[in-house]
């Protein structure tokens, strides 16, 4: 590792220098730093399930789940343990190494579904998975008892700019967000921590938005970069596709910020071919869902993505390597 690659005290200016790099410059700077940080080769494989879905009290304009919005996804009930770990035992033969459970709940409550969540954990644990959560804000006596069943890692994305949160999300604050990371790393789980382009938000806002992740006292484990998923019936489904540049620029300034990070490919990648997927992955992305769906929006297919692993030479990582390689 060469001094200076991994910092923590980023300037907006400097971030703001990275971003607005020509492109092809701002991929071989990233591709390169990935290549010295991590093996190159090598992509985390993730599936991500809905365990709980739809009748989510928030407001997040571009959510399908949200009760107030007019969607096509039907509320479902906490699935059963033995339900979610035939999936998750799906997911591994298909090649998945981490697996990811999504509630649809603005906060955590300390109830007989949250004890259900518990169960869930500890059985895919013993599956030899990865195992991940994002079921909504947490305290520190939830965190910790999540640590205690095993869990892996915990998603809590920002979205977008501090500055521009409040256009997307009214029901809670940015500093709800970052009291839950702080929460969540403070109990010894792997912080899983990034956003969504394609709002309306400005160049800006994205700048800003990786100021505060690439300045949090240790970089999150997982960065995932979503590109805006359009759901008819929410305030965000005639936003533009997000042009693929915009993803590249956001990867590859990611991985120039959080070397070391696993830099997501995540929602979006239906609207990608494997040439633009390719470029993702030259800029630095690192990990992908794989599956048909991300919680209810549409995903590859486990063939696709195995066909586009095969023509790139890619091999999924695997499940715990870093305590592995410690």
């Amino acid at each position: 590792m060469q001094a200076g690659d991994i910092r923590n005290h980023w300037t907006i200016e400097e971030i703001s220098s990275i971003y607005n790099m020509p492109l092809l410059e701002l991929i071989y700077k990233a591709a390169g730093l990935h290549h010295r940080h991590n093996e190159t080769g090598e992509v985390q494989v993730c599936t991500l399930l809905s365990i709980k879905t739809g009748g989510c009290p928030e407001d997040c304009a571009y959510c399908p789940q949200a009760a107030r919005y007019q969607t096509d996804v039907q509320v479902q009930a906490l699935m059963q343990t033995d339900e979610v770990l035939v999936c998750a035992q799906k997911a591994r033969n298909a090649g998945s190494t981490r697996f990811c459970m999504g509630a649809a709940w603005r906060e955590v409550r300390s109830n007989r579904d949250f004890d259900r969540v518990i169960e869930m954990v500890k059985g895919i644990n013993e599956l030899g998975m990865e195992v991940c959560c994002t079921l909504g804000m947490l305290n520190e006596e939830q965190a910790s008892k999540l640590a205690e069943a095993g869990l892996y890692a915990y998603n809590h994305n920002l979205d977008t700019s501090s500055d521009y949160y409040g256009e997307i999300i009214s029901t809670r604050n940015y500093d709800d967000r970052l009291q839950t990371i702080d929460h969540v790393r403070n109990a010894g789980i792997s912080v899983c921590c990034g956003g969504i382009i394609g709002l309306g938000e400005t160049h800006d806002d994205r700048i800003k938005m990786l100021h505060t992740l690439s300045n949090m006292p240790v970089h999150p484990e997982s960065v995932p970069v979503n590109a805006l998923v359009r759901i008819k019936g929410t305030p965000m489904e005639n936003q533009p596709k997000v042009d693929i540049w915009d993803m590249v620029r956001m990867i590859a300034t990611a991985r120039i910020l959080m070397p070391r990070a696993m830099v997501r490919l995540s929602a979006g990648r239906t609207e990608m071919n494997t040439a633009e997927q390719a470029l993702c992955f030259l800029a630095g992305a690192n990990s992908i869902f794989a599956g048909d769906k991300l919680l209810t929006t549409p995903n590859p297919s486990y063939d696709e993505d195995n066909a586009m692993f095969a023509l790139l030479g890619l091999k999924p990582r695997v499940a715990f390597k870093k305590e592995v390689e410690a």
